[in-house]
């Protein structure tokens, strides 16, 4: 047989397939449809759909599984020009109105390539439609966030079935819509059709998210009466949805009753003692694990970095290298959180410097953990450094990581020029943004300025303000000692002063030595938060100001009698690789002679130099 002659691009057809020429349902040549699939399969996509063409001068009409397979890989591509193509070659050999199977194909298809218009095209001109063609739209509508588009098709649906159903409830949950996703949940309930193992996952990922401890028990009820209870990924969700609303006993109690338990319960149910402060008993369920991969040792590292022990966070990292387990993002984020949360800049640089060798490509999350780790380590133009070699800037996350670093290192005017250079790169800010852009200028005295932003903020971009952003606001005002418009602020609130606001408060006055308006505070957040330590402190040095003794002792009394105590402060330092911590009237250190004889020498050397400044 001669050589083939090289493909021609199909949008070069010399002439239409001559319509009065039989087109056959024969395959043809084998060889020319066995090189058409040996191309796609080898990822030579464009020449399978070139090859179209010299089937279609030979009067070859390909069977439809073998076009339903070229459509599929277009799709898998996302090659929105060669599905046409194939989609073209249809019309030309005689299908401008595909059958049922070939037209579900080109739906998929079209919406894998974003083109909701021809999917829906395809979809109306179909002359026969059966559920899976409903499906299909509403499953595309869905992934591309049309949840408008995706309900109204629903609503004209003659008949669904548990998919239909299960696709609508995923769609609310991904866009955020946890109410209405219920209200379809139950609406499925009632239909009479029976529930899939993908609905109750579904509803259940509602639960997590919302957080909500009744729907979680009754879903929960729903499971065991529909026979999922060996279902260890649906009971797993159980354990996940409980443990989020953090009621953690109800999380054993699934977790024992679970018939298989696989490595996504272990670590469920460690992340969830974790989460809730309880690091023994998270600890206790990760040796009794089995079997450990990397996801288990980031659950147990990110629990030891977010409740403040760092230090045994870094040994779990190590020891998690030691095993040969390969770390991800959120393994890198949680080891620099806790390098953060001691200021302990070599470990931080050390991780940073496995990262390079590794040639680990950071994704966001690892990048602001950088920024994080270099700023509360006291490198602010290491932080700066990171963020300007980050690759993609368009991410709101990133400059706010950026901008609440600067507020760190009291850089308020660069912070406002950050952010200016965020706006005039089109990146549109978000809630996170309004609270460190404010926090910036409060850490920096700048309250004119800071007013200027929350209002263009709030009114620019359509970002309602919450107690934290009011709280934010408080400080920021009640740093400068502006307590008049401190109170109006409060009083223009739409909703009523919570906690944060009145600790704010209280936290300025405590600044600027307003006794009165700080006793109201003080009597604003008990009624809120009785164990609150500061409200106590503060109504203590007020009455002693006042020379009120009684009250004062009456304040202490109760404080005493309630087991309230004052947090201690603590604070790290890092030397020779090693970090140490001390607390006020701290004792316990073993290096503690060498340490208060050098806070004497420092002391002595500090009044040599206040006397010599004074004489001169």
């Amino acid at each position: 047989m001669p050589p083939l002659s090289p493909p021609k691009p199909l949008n070069h057809f010399p002439s239409r397939p001559n319509p009065r020429k039989r087109l056959t349902h024969d395959p043809g040549p084998p060889c020319l449809v066995r090189s058409l699939l040996n191309l796609c399969s080898r990822g030579q996509l464009a020449d399978a759909v070139d090859s179209l063409h010299r089937l279609a001068l030979k009067g070859v009409r390909l069977p439809s599984q073998v076009l339903a397979h070229l459509i599929h890989q277009c799709g898998n591509a996302g090659s929105l020009k060669q599905g046409k193509h194939v989609h073209l070659h249809l019309k030309l050999t005689g299908l401008k109105r595909p059958g049922t199977f070939l037209s579900n194909h080109l739906i998929e298809m079209y919406f894998r390539c974003n083109d909701e218009v021809a999917a829906r095209k395809v979809f109306d001109k179909m002359p026969a439609k059966n559920v899976y063609s409903w499906n299909n739209m509403l499953s595309g509508y869905v992934k591309l966030g049309r949840m408008n588009l995706a309900r109204r098709l629903f609503e004209k649906m003659p008949e669904r079935d548990v998919v239909s159903w299960n696709t609508m409830v995923m769609g609310y949950v991904r866009c955020g819509h946890g109410d209405e996703a219920v209200r379809l949940y139950r609406e499925l309930r009632r239909s009479g059709i029976e529930c899939s193992e993908f609905s109750f996952a579904g509803i259940l990922t509602v639960c997590v998210k919302m957080k909500d401890f009744c729907l979680s028990k009754q879903i929960h009820g729903q499971v065991l009466v529909s026979g999922y209870a060996s279902n260890a990924v649906i009971v797993s969700t159980v354990v996940d949805a409980y443990a989020k609303c953090g009621e953690m006993s109800d999380a054993r109690r699934a977790f024992d009753g679970m018939q298989v338990k696989d490595i996504l319960a272990w670590t469920t149910l460690v992340s969830g003692y974790a989460k809730w402060g309880d690091m023994e008993a998270a600890m206790g369920i990760f040796d009794q694990m089995p079997e450990k991969n990397a996801v288990s040792w980031t659950a147990l590292i990110a629990g030891y970095a977010r409740n403040g022990l760092g230090d045994i966070a870094l040994k779990s990292f190590s020891e998690m290298m030691k095993l040969h387990l390969k770390p991800d993002q959120f393994t890198f984020s949680s080891s620099l959180c806790a390098c953060a949360s001691m200021a302990s800049l070599n470990q931080g640089k050390q991780i940073h410097g496995f990262l390079i060798r590794t040639y680990f490509k950071p994704n966001t999350i690892v990048v602001c953990s950088l920024i994080d780790m270099y700023s509360k380590c006291g490198l602010l133009s290491s932080a700066r450094l990171v963020f300007y070699l980050a690759g993609d800037k368009n991410n709101v996350v990133l400059w706010n990581t950026m901008i609440s670093a600067l507020a760190q290192h009291g850089q308020g005017k660069v912070a406002i020029e950050m952010f200016n250079d965020m706006i005039r790169l089109g990146i549109k800010p978000d809630k996170i943004t309004l609270l460190v852009i404010v926090n910036a200028c409060s850490h920096s005295g700048l309250p004119k300025e800071g007013l200027q932003l929350f209002d263009s903020i709030t009114l620019d971009h359509g970002i309602s303000p919450d107690q934290e952003h009011y709280a934010c606001m408080i400080d920021l005002l009640g740093r400068a000692g502006l307590f008049d418009e401190v109170i109006n602020q409060i009083r223009m609130m739409p909703f009523p002063p919570d906690e944060r606001i009145w600790n704010a408060l209280l936290c300025a006055c405590k600044i600027h030595r307003n006794l009165a308006l700080g006793k109201e505070a003080a009597e604003h957040l008990l009624e809120l938060r009785p164990s609150s330590p500061e409200a106590y402190m503060f109504l203590s040095s007020v009455y002693a100001s006042l020379g009120k003794w009684k009250l004062v002792e009456e304040v202490r009394k109760l404080m005493h009698d309630r087991c309230i105590t004052k947090d201690r402060a603590v604070s790290w330092i890092e030397t020779s690789s090693k970090v140490h911590s001390f607390s006020t009237a701290d004792d316990s250190h073993p290096s503690k002679e060498e340490i208060y004889s050098m806070l004497d020498q420092i002391a002595i050397q500090m009044e040599k130099d206040k006397l010599r400044l004074n004489t001169q």
